[in-house]
């Protein structure tokens, strides 16, 4: 209950004058609410009596009765219209807000923190549990605003019957016990069916994500079953929640009823003796039926907390995570190709140490090969080039200044990386290169030039307004990688850091696009991750890491020839080749002997 009022009390402090305004017109609701029962009194004791008693009633009183309840009436439906209103725009201007919140946290952390958390929880945390932290938000406004009414209606039987009315709030300490046991059964109940909630997101999540894995290894059925059995989970946590709650609100219903009843009771008794009149039982009576619903407003509100502080909880706990970057205030003041430096450079993830004391420099405008056997750490080393993630040893220093000491956004706008898995948007070739900067058609045409991107694009049905399709799959590997590689140059980078980015292209036009990186008027420092030997010979020296170690680095010639280890790399596909070609010219030279014997011994026996 103390952790629910807290998130309550956030939302207060944050939306101050709707708040205020909501519970305004909440309470005049309240109190017109209470209004009608005194009207209703009055009409009873001054019109309904007297036609009875004496056959008619005068059109002063007549008109009073009426004058009265449409009044109180007209009041109560500008109160209900308030409320929901402004409590309406309350609730979902923090929602708004912790998306918002949840989504600038994610951009903030760093990619080591997305590592350890599912992409499902993740969704779930700015959708599901954003909404569950803010959803008492809808009927508080009508709680504390209906307090007036009951404190109103309170007062009003105090001062029509002390008896009646004492009699009457007898319930108010069984509704107490009631919402206690209520909040405790339920809170445990909440919490489990908000992880399902996760967790099944999660599923969805990884099943959709993995549609081809799954398509082409026929695991329909079993993802199918995965995703069953855990959203089944979830409808009986929900059932689970469900019971609660319809247990809850009968009983929390028909406490205001059995004071009803305990009132018209004693309320008969003391009438037959003359101690109240028919207009005072009659109001004090209303009054208990009206009690309901403040009672219910309330229990609204309760029955939403415990959700609430595990939404709140979950949200918290991305927006407390301290994986987040620091910046630093050194602004980028060299203009052209960057100068890097790698300087002792260590990362692990968790105990497994994937770079060890790596160290090289790339001088401004240069090309450099990474190259390395799989698992060396190439992938990792170029997102610290990228400060995606920072090192737990050492630096990385771009024109002698740490990426850590660049302001935000200083390295986004030096360092463009194109990853080894292109992602394109289902947007336009020209919205998937532009992305959102500020470049006119030209400099994409450009890019994408540049990119040998531009003879393809200018096939397409719509050329630049071509439509590409959800991550692109209307465009081959080899034309996404392009795309993806113009959209890092048409931002002129400083560093272009390519891991592996043009895997997919056919190695002619990945010799021009390298050649052209080279001459281009506002070359780049470029650094490659590279397994092909034809990559690796055009670039200005290679750095050539094993187990996340540099192991040597220099020119491509000067390394095949003093280092084992690259030589068996970089020519073990040309090996490859050449051994299948001798195999084959083997096979081909034994068939011919063979044929040859055959005709000559033909030519003998003939």
């Amino acid at each position: 209950m103390r952790q629910g009022l807290g998130v309550l009390g956030v939302a207060i402090r944050t939306e101050k004058a709707v708040f205020t305004l909501a519970v305004l017109a909440s309470a005049v609701y309240g109190g017109m609410t209470v209004a009608s029962a005194w009207a209703l009194g009055w009409a009873t004791q001054n019109v309904v009596l007297p036609t009875f008693a004496q056959g008619g009633v005068t059109t002063a009183a007549l008109w009073t009765g009426a004058l009265l309840i449409l009044g109180t009436a007209l009041l109560k439906a500008l109160g209900v219209a308030g409320r929901r209103i402004l409590a309406g725009v309350m609730q979902y201007r923090m929602q708004a807000r912790s998306r918002r919140d949840v989504t600038k946290q994610y951009l903030r952390l760093p990619l080591s923190w997305h590592h350890q958390h599912p992409t499902g929880q993740l969704l779930s945390n700015a959708s599901a549990d954003a909404e569950a932290a803010w959803a008492p938000l809808a009927p508080l406004p009508m709680a504390v605003g209906v307090i007036v009414m009951l404190v109103t209606a309170a007062v009003a039987m105090l001062f029509t019957d002390l008896v009646l009315a004492l009699v009457g709030f007898l319930i108010f300490p069984a509704i107490a016990v009631l919402n206690l046991v209520y909040q405790r059964r339920l809170s445990p109940l909440a919490t489990r069916a908000q992880q399902l909630r996760a967790e099944v997101s999660e599923i969805a999540h990884e099943s959709f994500d993995g549609a081809l894995v799954v398509k082409t290894l026929g695991r329909e059925d079993l993802e199918t079953e995965r995703f069953q059995r855990r959203a089944h989970e979830l409808r009986d946590a929900n059932i689970a929640v469900g019971r609660v709650r319809g247990l809850f609100d009968p009983m929390l219903e028909a406490l205001p009823t059995l004071g009803v009843l305990a009132v018209l009771a004693v309320g008969a008794a003391r009438l037959s003796t003359g101690a109240i009149d028919a207009g005072g039982l009659v109001q004090v009576a209303y009054l208990f039926t009206l009690l309901a619903f403040p009672i219910r407003a309330l229990g609204w509100v309760l029955a939403e907390l415990p959700r609430s502080v595990v939404g709140w909880q979950r949200v918290q706990a991305v927006l407390d995570a301290t994986g987040s970057m620091e910046y630093g205030s050194t602004p980028a003041t060299s203009t052209g190709p960057a100068k890097l430096a790698v300087e002792g450079v260590s990362y692990a993830y968790g105990e497994a140490e994937v770079l060890h004391d790596v160290t090289f420099e790339v001088p401004a405008g240069r090309t450099v090969a990474l190259v390395g056997p799989t698992g060396s750490g190439k992938s990792t080393l170029v997102q610290l080039l990228a400060r995606l993630v920072d090192p737990d040893s050492g630096r990385v220093l771009l024109d002698d200044a740490d990426l850590r000491e660049l302001p935000y956004g200083g390295v986004a706008a030096s360092v463009a990386l194109v990853p080894q898995q292109t992602f394109l948007f289902d947007d336009t070739v020209r919205g998937n290169v532009a992305l959102g900067a500020d470049t006119t058609d030209e400099d994409v045409r450009a890019a994408l030039r540049l990119a040998q991107a531009d003879g393809f694009v200018g096939r397409l049905p719509d050329g630049l307004d071509t439509r590409v399709g959800e991550r692109g799959a209307s465009l081959s590997g080899g034309q996404r990688q392009r795309i993806a590689l113009a959209r890092a140059l048409v931002r002129r980078p400083r560093l272009l850091v390519l891991d592996d980015a043009t895997s997919s292209v056919d190695p002619q036009v990945e010799a021009k696009i390298l050649h052209g990186l080279r001459d281009a008027a506002e070359a780049s420092t470029v650094v490659v991750v590279a397994y092909r030997m034809a990559t690796i010979a055009l670039a200005d020296e290679v750095v050539y890491l094993d187990k996340g170690r540099v192991v040597d680095h220099g020119p491509h010639a000067e390394l095949i020839e003093r280092c084992a280890g690259y030589r068996n790399l970089v020519t073990a596909y040309e090996r490859e080749e050449a051994e299948r070609a001798a195999i084959e010219l083997e096979e081909a030279v034994d068939e011919a002997v063979e044929e040859a014997a055959e005709e000559a011994v033909e030519e003998v026996q003939a």
